[in-house]
């Protein structure tokens, strides 16, 4: 069974490492109890979209980007091939097209 909190948790982790970041400074910074997001990043607990939205802002890192990789992740475990992110230039070949047309 996939347990969104524990794939959540492992990508809190995650970022906070990648940040090179103490579970102290980000429980401080954020404003939760230092064991409750230590059980928050072991699965054992599930945050609110509140406790995650202050955690992501601890960590200086958007919310939809955490819940994108968690996405990715459990796309993963579900055998599905993760969604890649969508490019922000078009193409030259599309940009050509469309001026052709014009």
């Amino acid at each position: 069974m996939i347990l969104v909190r524990q794939e959540i948790g492992d990508v809190l982790r995650d970022y906070r490492l990648q940040k090179g970041r103490t579970l102290r400074q980000v429980a401080s910074k954020a404003s939760v109890a230092l064991g409750y997001l230590s059980e928050v990043e072991r699965g054992q607990k599930e945050a609110s979209s509140e406790i995650l939205a202050a955690v992501a802002d601890a960590l200086d890192t958007p919310i939809s980007q955490i819940m994108r990789e968690v996405g990715d992740r459990l796309a993963v475990i579900e055998g599905i091939e993760p969604m890649r992110a969508i490019p922000d230039t078009v193409p030259d070949e599309f940009v050509n097209d469309f001026v052709a047309t014009r």
